[in-house]
């Protein structure tokens, strides 16, 4: 029974995490590395998101055959997305206020980063008609092969509906997709037993390349974002949680090997589609899960706003800015938006935070140096707080539309003891 804990995901995952710490300690250079293992499990989750997200989509929406149903998740997903995250920044104003983790820094003191890709031109400021005219694909093949999530999203949405109106023809498609789905998630299978190489890698890579040292100077930031992130789980999503009638606990249980492989390899790409194949097992239908995760990766990021908002303060408070209310309530507003803008692009967090202060045009752009130096050991937390409230926002559309199984949601909760059961027997 013992062999049993050493073929837990769980384990194997959080061993490799922390293996990867050591060697990114110890041996740096080696750590350093690391970095091509890391992006080779990154690619091969990837390969499979835009054919996942297209079949869960398309099989989703030509299932329920109920248009309306459709735009009504669609609808409610959006609300839901736009409160939330508005939550997401509020609470993060307020903390990053009240601990004031910018004062007494010194800029011309501090080690700094390039960030000229990013603040060439005063900002990189986002240009909406080119994002709105962006979703639609110009080329169906071109926006899978670039992964790109909201044109697949688009095109698979327009795909459906259209399998949808076919009716008893359109039943030999579904069929078949039905079955290339099945084919898609057990290569998913496979490619996540070497979850835990990936986050070992991509571990070993972080703590090389960047180094412990460089976490000192702006260790408040670091402690006031996780501090606030910790707040918006355990506060805000858990009487969301409450008032939709399931428990955080639990379902943070359920999806435990998630948010560790996204520990590992900062990514919450990395478990797309599994968190796909795990909300329809905790309850949610086919259809909502299509629709509301993938939308969420792109505009649900709550772990990014919480960081977004407070760098900016952050920021204020290191030049000496001092913010009035109106020009805080302006914050809010213009990462409403951009965070919105930038969904899907590389570096997106530097290029909102450069809109950001060149729209506010009170604090240096080159005050985004500061910030490389402990990025990615704050990706961590962004992402994992994505994952969670991606999953939240999933639960509470199906239930709000009647699209939750909860006999289904207790046949997974009941598993999921078994299974602590038999790695606690197993240790």
């Amino acid at each position: 029974m013992k062999k049993q804990i050493y073929k837990n995901l769980t384990f194997q995952v959080l061993t490799a995490i922390i293996i990867g710490v050591l060697v990114g300690l110890i041996w740096p250079n080696i750590g350093k590395e690391m970095k091509p293992i890391g992006d080779t499990f990154i690619n091969a989750i990837k390969m499979v998101i835009a054919p996942i997200i297209f079949l869960t989509i398309v099989l989703g929406i030509a299932k329920m055959g109920d248009m309306k149903k459709v735009g009504k998740v669609g609808g409610k997903a959006f609300i839901y997305f736009e409160v939330v995250t508005t939550f997401a920044l509020l609470i993060g104003l307020i903390v990053v206020n009240v601990l004031k983790p910018g004062e007494g820094l010194n800029f011309n003191e501090l080690e700094k980063g390039d960030v000229s890709q990013y603040t060439a031109n005063g900002g990189q400021s986002i240009n909406w008609m080119e994002f709105v005219t962006h979703i639609v694909p110009s080329n169906m093949v071109d926006a899978f092969a670039k992964g790109d999530i909201l044109q697949v999203l688009f095109f698979s949405v327009l795909f459906g509906v259209g399998l949808a109106a076919l009716g008893e023809k359109g039943k030999p498609i579904i069929d078949l997709l039905d079955r290339l789905s099945l084919v898609f998630f057990k290569i998913i299978g496979y490619v996540m037993k070497a979850a835990p190489i990936g986050a070992f890698a991509a571990m070993a890579y972080t703590i090389g390349h960047f180094g412990l040292t460089s976490l000192v100077p702006l260790g408040k930031l670091m402690i006031s974002v996780y501090m606030t992130m910790f707040l918006f789980i355990f506060v805000v999503l858990n009487i969301i949680c409450k008032i939709y009638g399931f428990s955080l606990w639990n379902y943070l249980k359920f999806i435990k090997d998630e948010i560790l492989i996204v520990l590992g390899t900062s990514s919450s790409e990395s478990v797309l589609p599994r968190m796909m194949d795990k909300m329809e097992r905790y309850g949610a239908s086919k259809s909502v899960v299509g629709l509301v995760i993938p939308t969420g990766y792109s505009f649900n990021l709550d772990g990014t706003s919480i960081y977004l908002s407070m760098a900016v303060v952050f920021l204020a408070q290191v030049f000496g800015v001092d913010l009035s209310i109106a020009q805080q309530i302006t914050i809010i507003l213009v990462l409403m938006l951009t965070s919105k803008g930038a969904a899907g692009v590389t570096g997106s967090g530097f290029i909102v935070l450069a809109s950001t202060l060149s729209a506010l045009q009170v604090i240096p752009l080159e005050g985004l140096a500061l910030l490389l130096g402990v990025d990615r050991f704050m990706s961590e937390g962004r992402a994992i707080v994505n994952l969670i409230g991606n999953g939240i926002a999933t639960i509470v559309v199906a239930k709000s539309v009647n699209e939750f199984d909860e006999t289904k949601s207790k046949g997974a909760l009941t598993e999921l003891k078994a299974m602590k059961a038999r790695e606690v027997e197993a240790l």
